[in-house]
């Protein structure tokens, strides 16, 4: 199943590519808003599932993010290996965890406005939460999760970096900076939810290319240490890290500039088109 905001409501998108309205479907079992899905999912996914209604084009334009306004929003920095490396951390680090400003995320089809400063990709699987728990044990967390979609956690490297405590959170949330889609994928639908392609490019350059499978920590070690600590709500949603390529490890450093294009994109889920323009363009 497939789970997308188009217009702000909560559609089901068919095997055809097609838009059905949630809401409307259902004849108001469940509500118009995206969010109000993930206070029943299981029902709300076992009626998606069966939905027979044919739907409307879908104008990516007109798409929202998936999970559109989670009650927490997690992210994990250096849980690829290779990342590791680039960034100089030692091998037995543990990975950062950080948050994402709610206000920061946009659709799948999104014009970012680029602040002062260097700005940088990291494309990322992201993960929302179906179900509350605390000390969710491993073998339980996929039970947990709701679906997959694809994230890019963009981050401003120069505020960021400065200072004896660096700012991830604040540099990671401009307006724009956590766009996500284009749709939220049950699990069910993969033929292995744990080992994806995942990629992302800028003007058709290749920036990063791996398999989520390289993760330090895989989506079930990760719900049980973030909820070893934290409630997880429904609705909540984890940027789970990303591969090596990143600008700011290059040699030169490379950073995004106005007028390009960064397609991000995951295996069996879909793609992300960012454009970047100028303050006051």
């Amino acid at each position: 199943m497939r789970l997308a905001t188009l217009d702000g409501r909560a559609v089901v998108v068919t095997p055809r590519g097609t838009a059905v309205d949630v809401h409307t479907a259902s004849q108001g079992r469940f509500g118009p808003d995206p969010m109000s899905v993930f206070a029943d999912w299981d029902a709300f996914a076992g009626w998606a599932r069966e939905t027979g209604s044919d739907g409307v084009a879908i104008d990516p334009a007109r798409l929202g993010p998936p999970v559109p306004r989670p009650g927490q929003v997690f992210a994990i920095g250096i849980n690829y290996r290779e990342h590791a490396d680039e960034a100089g951390y030692p091998p037995e680090s543990l990975p950062v965890t950080f948050t994402k400003f709610a206000s920061s995320l946009t659709g799948p089809d999104a014009t970012v406005v680029l602040p002062d400063g260097h700005v940088d990709w990291e494309v990322e699987l992201v993960i929302a939460i179906s179900r509350a728990g605390h000390d969710i044990r491993r073998e339980d967390a996929w039970d947990h999760v709701a679906g997959l979609t694809v994230g890019q956690d963009l981050s401003e490297r120069v505020a960021q970096l400065e200072g004896s405590r660096p700012q991830f959170s604040l540099a990671k949330s401009h307006p724009g900076f956590s766009p996500t889609g284009p749709w939220l994928v049950t699990p069910d639908e993969l033929a292995d939810p744990s080992d994806l392609a995942i990629s992302c490019e800028i003007d058709g350059e290749t920036m990063q290319s791996s398999r989520t499978s390289r993760m330090i920590y895989d989506i079930p070690e990760l719900i049980a240490r973030l909820s070893a600590v934290v409630t997880l709500w429904p609705g909540d949603i984890v940027f789970t890290g990303t591969p090596s390529g990143i600008g700011n490890a290059r040699t030169p450093k490379r950073f995004l500039q106005p007028g390009e294009r960064l397609v991000s994109e995951i295996e069996g889920i879909g793609q992300l088109h960012t454009t970047f323009v100028k303050a006051g363009a």
